[in-house]
């Protein structure tokens, strides 16, 4: 049940509690992750070097797929670009390898234009049906002015960004993703993230900010059969044509006017959504709530390579809970 509707009385509602039932499994997954193994594969160390060009121009010592292991071990142990490049030497060193070592202004330079893999819905390739949950949330630019404020406790405005995402609904995967300025309305995203998506999209689940026109065309131009799970907003009436021929929105409004906006959320699904706010907290768990690179191509860059290494990790295994009270 939704926080704001027992806000005076939260205290009295117990907590839930839930069992890992597969605890043996996760407890492995979750050692995995900071395994160097799972990160530097046989793959990116056959790879490493880039393959000759024809064309004219200066010749590439790395190859994408080198420049996107550094990024990712980056990534993975939050470590500056300085301290990237001594881990990989580490690593190269250990292993007995000859492979030349990218430097911290190189790592940085081909972040501009590296081609990271596009996330790939578990559901899509699986042939099932995919539930979009669709949020968004902001990224601090970390700089001098996050320096200033630790050291002498000075006010600046903060400078940041807004990461706009979409996951699976049965899996979890971070399947589309834009960074935007933070001026720029979440609705409008929509469409960028629709064009990321490679099958049809059954449902598509969001907030209050979704409840615009312009989504429900973009969403029903794309797929007419998608169902738009968006909660009305309270000033909100019915359509002109509600009698004759209601739209998604009439009969949710027809809905919540039975039965109650807690009773619409539980059977619409919208309560699924969230499993993306629980995305967005992992983002910022385990990659952080800032922005590294000061140039926006590559801080796009940085936010792939971190939902590369969400997914990856959601491979390696994920939780399968119950309740039990």
């Amino acid at each position: 049940m939704p926080f704001k509707a027992n806000a005076a009385r939260r205290h009295h509602i117990p907590k839930q509690k839930r069992k890992v039932t597969n605890w043996a499994t996760y407890d492995a997954s979750l050692r995995q992750r900071g395994s160097l193994t799972v990160w530097l594969t046989d793959e990116a160390i056959t790879a490493w070097q880039a393959v000759p060009r024809t064309t004219r121009g200066g010749q590439r010592w790395y190859s994408p797929l080198a420049i996107l292991t550094a990024l990712t071990l980056r990534a993975v142990f939050r470590l500056a670009l300085r301290q990237t490049e001594g881990l990989i030497g580490s690593i190269i060193s250990l292993l007995g390898l000859t492979l030349a070592v990218p430097d911290h202004s190189t790592l940085s330079r081909r972040a501009e234009t590296l081609d990271v893999p596009r996330p790939r819905s578990g559901s899509s390739m699986d042939g099932e049906a995919l539930h979009l949950l669709v949020d968004s949330t902001g990224l601090k630019l970390c700089g001098a002015g996050e320096w200033l404020v630790e050291k002498h406790g000075t006010r600046t405005r903060r400078s940041w960004r807004k990461l706009h995402i979409g996951i699976d609904a049965n899996t979890g995967d971070i399947v589309a993703a834009t960074l935007t300025t933070n001026d720029v309305d979440d609705a409008s995203q929509v469409g960028p993230l629709l064009d990321q998506m490679e099958g049809p999209v059954v449902s598509f689940t969001g907030d209050g900010a979704y409840d615009q026109d312009s989504v429900d065309r973009t969403i029903l131009d794309r797929d007419p059969e998608t169902a738009i799970i968006v909660p009305p907003r309270s000033t909100a009436v019915p359509s002109e044509t509600a009698e004759t021929e209601p739209t998604q929105r009439d009969r949710h409004l027809q809905c919540i006017a039975e039965k109650g906006r807690i009773g619409w959320q539980k059977l619409s699904g919208y309560n699924k959504r969230s499993r993306v706010e629980a995305a967005i907290g992992r983002y910022k768990q385990l990659i952080g709530d800032g922005l590294r690179f000061h140039k926006d191509q590559r801080r796009t860059t940085e936010v792939n390579v971190a939902i590369y290494v969400l997914n990856r990790m959601l491979e390696l295994g994920r939780p399968i809970s119950v309740r039990i009270a």
